[in-house]
């Protein structure tokens, strides 16, 4: 401040006849002896602005990890919003969870659960609350992305030595029987999708196929247009026609 003082003062004192190159060497010497002040107070205080920075940085981190679930439920919330992999009413599957979509927010989203296990589709009564930041690590299964008719499948096991070609047959006919009255509505559902989205339009017929997980086991999995809300409904009705069939035992008498 003194050297200011006396700086300022010599320029005052100077016979200069542009009073503008007076004014700017009296405001050049005095933001240089801010900028020395700052710099003194910085020398000073090196170590104690050191310590109240790590302070701070060591406050921050605490914040972010105390609030670090709230951020990645917004942050999951974001993504599904963005990707719009389901909406209210959809059928969905995550981290073992299946459901119906009934409530969704900011944070949280809620699922009416369906169950028990992966082929029941009944209601269980439960509803499940999932946190979104589920949603940046676990992959989401819509079931009903299809919209109004989805292709549903599920599996009839059987031994090898049974007579599976009869009831391959039957429960062919089973699903026929079941899926005539919407199916042709079904193939103009999915072929307006298949326009949509650009995608080859699906074959809606039922159809079973053969998969052989073990070397003595057969599997038949039907494959069938539904209604998207009917799954479970529609699979016990096929099922049901089909054990109810006279003769649908004769395949197993080789069991």
């Amino acid at each position: 401040m003194v050297l200011q003082w006396l700086l300022v003062a010599r320029v005052r004192a100077m016979n200069l006849k542009d009073i503008e190159i007076r004014r700017r060497w009296i405001v050049g010497i005095r933001n240089g002896a801010v900028l020395l002040t700052l710099a003194g107070l910085l020398t000073v205080w090196a170590a104690e602005l050191r310590t109240l920075a790590f302070s701070l940085v060591a406050f921050a981190v605490a914040i972010v990890l105390s609030v670090k679930e709230v951020i990645l439920c917004i942050s999951g919330s974001f993504v599904r919003t963005v990707g719009r992999s389901f909406d209210l009413g959809d059928s969905i599957e995550i981290g073992g969870i299946r459901g119906v979509v009934i409530d969704r927010d900011l944070f949280t989203t809620k699922v009416l659960e369906a169950g028990p296990g992966q082929t029941i589709h009944q209601r269980t009564g439960r509803a499940v609350t999932l946190p979104n930041s589920m949603f940046l690590t676990m992959p989401v299964t819509n079931e009903t992305f299809t919209d109004r008719y989805v292709l549903h499948v599920f599996t009839v096991p059987f031994k090898r030595g049974d007579d599976w070609q009869a009831a391959e047959t039957r429960l062919l006919e089973a699903a026929q029987a079941e899926c005539t009255p919407w199916l042709e509505d079904a193939r103009g559902h999915m072929r307006g999708l298949a326009a949509k989205h650009g995608l080859d339009t699906p074959n809606v017929e039922p159809r079973v196929s053969i998969h052989l997980p073990e070397p003595e086991r057969v599997d038949l999995l039907v494959r069938i247009p539904v209604p998207s809300a009917r799954k479970g409904r529609v699979e016990q009705a096929i099922l049901r026609r089909y054990l109810q069939r006279p003769g649908h035992g004769d395949e197993n008498r080789g069991g």
